[in-house]
């Protein structure tokens, strides 16, 4: 079982947006020394919900500052960004790192960022697939070309080419997709792409994700045993109730100011959850509690689902030391009793 941090570089109400960006390095840096597989990096726009923009920027900092640490995105929002820019930028982190970055990849929301970026609408709703099959295609060959709705140029080298790397097993980055739904499970499956699950689903929902993407993968030809990715939160203490205390102290203001923040581009009306409601969700589905109830949750999770990778939220307290000593906790007192 691999288990890594998510970090989403929340602003909790009365903090600034560098001390968000501080956390998140920290919780890096500390999950390496802490003995966990990874990070992984969301990234958001104009929201307090999360105030990385740029999840492969924010990676390379971090490859630079570990040394066995895997760092993921979680995922790169590809409609706000060209698949060739987002592919070249996959494949310089992979040769520099010695292959410890894996690339994420979601389509996002109907969020102004589309208006934003110039991407519009379509890009949300219609061309993801042609733009996750020309990063693909940029991944692993040697010169490409495109002719689509939304992307046509002239065939051009693919420099620096990820399948180069000395120390690599000739291939590029791995690229898992962001699945919320039966159509991107099937999209997933279909190119052979692990799937990244989000915290909000709960293990029965996963469990037939799951199941659906190793019908669709095994119809397509594609291994139907994909190293998908669970996301959660953690939260450590030595009584559950503590832990969910301190969760329920900090995330609804959290939520409701990043959630509040959203913006669609079409002025469609969003039904949001509630953020206490919410926060005593993510207690009963994750590992919230003492070490010995957090280690029984993912070894669940992991038997119902099929899922050996997790990457959880460790950072719910909002506070700096707290989020330092909950990851130090996971490697230390969780870990060892995954076996």
């Amino acid at each position: 079982m691999r288990v890594g941090a998510f970090v989403l570089a929340a602003q909790f109400p009365g903090q600034g947006q560098g001390e968000a960006l501080h956390r998140a390095v920290r919780t890096a840096e500390v999950a390496e020394e802490a003995g966990l597989d990874s990070v992984w990096l969301a990234e958001h726009h104009f929201v307090p919900y999360g105030v990385c923009p740029s999840a492969v920027t924010l990676a390379a900092l971090l490859l630079g500052r570990t040394r066995r640490l895997r760092v993921g995105t979680a995922v790169s929002v590809l409609p706000n960004t060209h698949p060739v820019a987002l592919g070249e930028q996959a494949a310089l982190l992979h040769l520099t790192s010695g292959g410890r970055f894996t690339l994420g990849v979601g389509r996002g929301g109907p969020w102004v960022d589309l208006e934003v970026f110039g991407g519009g609408l379509d890009a949300y709703e219609k061309e993801f697939p042609e733009g996750l099959d020309l990063l693909r295609r940029w991944l692993s060959e040697p010169r490409v070309a495109a002719g689509g709705e939304r992307y046509g140029f002239r065939e051009v080298a693919v420099v620096p080419r990820p399948s180069e790397a000395l120390d690599g097993d000739g291939s590029g980055p791995e690229v898992i997709v962001a699945c919320t739904s039966p159509a991107s499970v099937r999209l997933a499956a279909e190119r052979g792409l692990p799937m990244l699950l989000g915290m909000h689903c709960g293990d029965g929902e996963k469990a037939e994700m799951v199941a659906l993407y190793r019908r669709t993968a095994a119809a397509a030809g594609r291994d139907p045993h994909a190293p998908h990715v669970s996301a959660g939160v953690c939260q450590l203490a030595d009584r559950t109730a503590d832990a969910r205390e301190a969760l329920l102290k900090a995330m609804p203001g959290w939520l409701k100011q990043g959630l509040d923040a959203h913006v669609t581009v079409d002025g469609r009306e969003r039904a949001m959850r509630d953020p206490v409601a919410y926060t005593e969700l993510l207690c009963d589905l994750h590992p919230v509690g003492t070490p010995r109830l957090a280690a029984n949750r993912l070894a669940a999770t992991s038997e119902r689902t099929g899922i050996t990778r997790f990457a959880l939220l460790a950072e719910g307290s909002g506070d700096l030391a707290a989020t330092e000593e909950n990851v130090r906790r996971l490697g230390a007192e969780v870990l060892p009793r995954l076996g």
